[in-house]
């Protein structure tokens, strides 16, 4: 959600200020008042972010992603009346307690900027209501003490999540200027990502893209909905490939141009091809189908390999802060998936 503020500060006359959040970072878009002094950018984003250290600011300048009318600028430029500026902050880290934990995970990358997680269905990514310990930060925390390495977030340097019951790739920032360099592509949609998915129905196109602003559900507030007038929510486009097909279920091969929360689950209930077992968009039900009982049983052991909604984050690509190296890595497809696409090929085979 974003809003408009007028915010007034002890020395500075009245700025006009746009924020958009995220949850991992911030957008700020900020009009410079025509009284204003110059001033160095990193002491005037600090007066207008207080909950943003000096430190942080710089890294942010150094990551590129402070713009002055249309042109980075380092952490010494100064403010003049009238400038137009566009921040990119990563959000302070949240007040919950992150406490190490020897946890199993799957890290397939690591140096001193950062690592790549390939994340098991199941594990939340971040503590939270209902879900205070036994994440993957929690396993990470424990990760880096272990190996008497430090992480000056206590969020870990999160850059991007996904859902507890999606399995596969995430990169995690070590440091302040790794997390905002990653935050700029991930904003700009410069990354590589694609994910698969089984999907209810037999798909009409073998390609194609869903459009639709996505935005809560105004009746069952744990999904989101689409919203393709666009009077809620916000912009979401989805690109989708059909890789196989099972007569009534679809594997999907999925490109997101932007990175909504739900965004495939809600795309995919939108065109009538709810993801498969996706108990909160009702997709654990036989959506598609004969009413046999031979049918019935054969779903119901498919849900029993496949306990969880069928969506994997197969891959990802990004550029590193540091080498400016393209990096790209692939995830194979989990064996609850697998053995769920092993029945489908010997049950379509009959």
């Amino acid at each position: 959600m974003s809003d408009t503020t007028d915010e007034i500060f002890d020395e500075q006359p009245h700025e006009t200020g746009d924020t958009e959040s995220t949850g991992l970072y911030e957008h700020l878009n900020i009009k410079v008042d025509k009284n204003q002094e110059p001033l160095r950018i990193d002491k005037y984003l600090h007066i207008f972010r207080q909950n943003s250290t000096r430190n942080k600011i710089s890294q942010t300048c150094r990551a590129g992603n402070v713009v002055v009318n249309g042109t980075p600028v380092k952490q010494n430029y100064r403010v003049k009346p009238g400038d137009e500026i566009s921040v990119l902050l990563t959000t302070p880290p949240r007040e919950n307690l992150i406490i190490p934990q020897d946890l199993p995970i799957s890290i397939v990358y690591e140096d001193d900027d950062l690592l790549v997680v390939d994340k098991a269905a199941g594990m939340v990514v971040h503590p939270g209501h209902g879900n205070y310990d036994g994440t993957l930060v929690n396993a990470l925390a424990y990760h880096f003490e272990k190996n008497g390495q430090k992480s000056d977030l206590d969020r870990v340097g999160l850059v991007h999540r996904i859902d507890k019951d999606t399995s596969g790739l995430l990169v995690i920032a070590k440091n302040e200027y790794a997390l905002s360099y990653l935050a700029k592509q991930f904003f700009d949609r410069k990354t590589k990502r694609l994910y698969w998915a089984f999907v209810w129905g037999n798909i009409a196109d073998d390609e194609g893209t869903i459009r639709g602003n996505i935005g809560r559900h105004l009746k069952n507030r744990m999904q989101m909905a689409v919203f393709p007038d666009g009077s809620l929510g916000k912009h979401a486009v989805t690109h989708y490939k059909v890789l196989e097909r099972f007569r009534y279920v679809t594997w999907v091969e999925c490109k997101l141009e932007t990175g909504r929360t739900h965004q495939i689950r809600a795309h995919f209930k939108y065109i009538g091809h709810t993801l498969f077992n996706d108990e909160r968009y009702e997709g654990n039900q036989i959506l598609k189908g004969v009413n046999l009982p031979k049918y019935k049983q054969f779903i119901k052991n498919v849900f029993e390999v496949l306990p969880r909604h069928a969506l994997h984050a197969h891959t990802l690509g990004f550029t590193h802060p540091v080498t400016k190296e393209e990096m790209y890595f692939e995830s194979p497809m989990p064996q609850d998936m697998q053995a769920a696409v092993e029945k489908w090929r010997n049950y379509t085979a009959d």
